[in-house]
């Protein structure tokens, strides 16, 4: 359905804005069903990985079977890098972080990716960056730093984790910016399967080549439905419904705005495990939600343009 008033146009840009917002609260809830498969079923972070997106992907194909391949090699190609960039590479380049430096770190270095899509649109589409969006995008990751380090955790230097988790910063900004020349082209439940396959077939490998044995069967164990129902909430919440919302509100948002979103994550995190896991919420944890939101509240009203020849 399409409007045409000035008024149609806020309605779907609101819609938008709830939409980007209900996939971010899929996303920042979906830690607590991981951690219950990975540390009391067992499951590696590429099992998780490849059994939740292989899922969503079987699922997605049942109303998307008439149509397998895009309209052109160049859009293949795109999607293929996408689903490279959104999955097998930022799951597991952040995995491998967890590793080899602190989770504090992997979850503020993986924060940055708004601000790296911020330049990335500037530079490969010729806009011109906005002190708004800039210094938005500053207060809210500085309010990220407030959440993750309000339990007490130090920031430690770490290179090579460091690096990996810059790399899968940077991995989601690429598909971010990547993707939006597909979007008008396609519907959402197309492009998100092609993310979901390509992104799968390349962590196939990983395992296959695991030490671990694989822990499938847990999810078929009915005596204890408990690994099963939190699955079906990852493969059809936070990976099918959140990703098909997500590549819709992008369409009305934009890379950028659509990606400051992300920012809240941590938010919606710290909120979640205070309600489910009874952890506790601190003063640091208070400051970052005001600074997350002023920051976003900044980015989407102030749009000032660092060009001197702005009109």
């Amino acid at each position: 359905m399409k409007f045409n008033t000035a008024s149609g146009q806020k309605y779907l840009l609101l819609i938008a804005h709830i939409g980007a917002l209900i996939t971010v609260i899929a996303w920042g809830t979906s830690f607590l069903s991981t951690k219950i498969l990975m540390e009391d079923g067992g499951f590696t972070p590429v099992e998780m990985y490849v059994y939740r997106f292989a899922a969503a992907y079987l699922l997605l194909l049942i109303f998307t079977w008439r149509k397998m391949m895009s309209n052109s090699w160049r859009d293949e190609i795109t999607l293929a890098l996408c689903g490279i960039c959104a999955g097998s590479l930022y799951f597991i380049t952040e995995n491998y972080a967890l590793k080899l430096t602190t989770t504090g770190n992997v979850s503020l270095l993986a924060s940055i990716s708004p601000i790296f899509t911020t330049f990335l649109v500037a530079l490969m589409f010729k806009q011109r960056l906005q002190i708004g969006v800039l210094i938005g995008s500053v207060v809210a990751f500085v309010g990220v730093g407030c959440i993750i380090f309000s339990h007490g955790a130090s920031m430690e230097l770490h290179p090579e984790g460091d690096l990996l988790a810059l790399t899968a910063a940077f991995t989601w900004a690429i598909y971010t910016v990547a993707i939006k020349r597909i979007i008008p082209n396609y519907t959402s439940l197309f492009i998100t399967r092609k993310l979901f396959f390509y992104g799968v077939i390349t962590a196939l490998p990983l395992l296959f080549i695991q030490q671990e044995p694989l822990h499938i069967g847990e999810l078929v164990d009915f005596n204890n439905p408990r690994y099963l129902m939190n699955f079906i909430f990852l493969v059809v919440m936070c990976s099918m419904v959140a990703y098909l919302v997500w590549n819709e509100a992008m369409k009305y948002l934009g890379p950028v705005t659509a990606n400051n979103y992300l920012y809240m994550q941590p938010l919606v995190t710290m909120i979640a495990a205070y309600f489910v896991l009874g952890e506790n919420i601190y003063l640091l944890g208070y400051i970052g939600c005001v600074l997350i939101i002023g920051g976003l509240i900044i980015s989407d009203k102030w749009k000032i343009s660092v060009s001197p020849n702005k009109r």
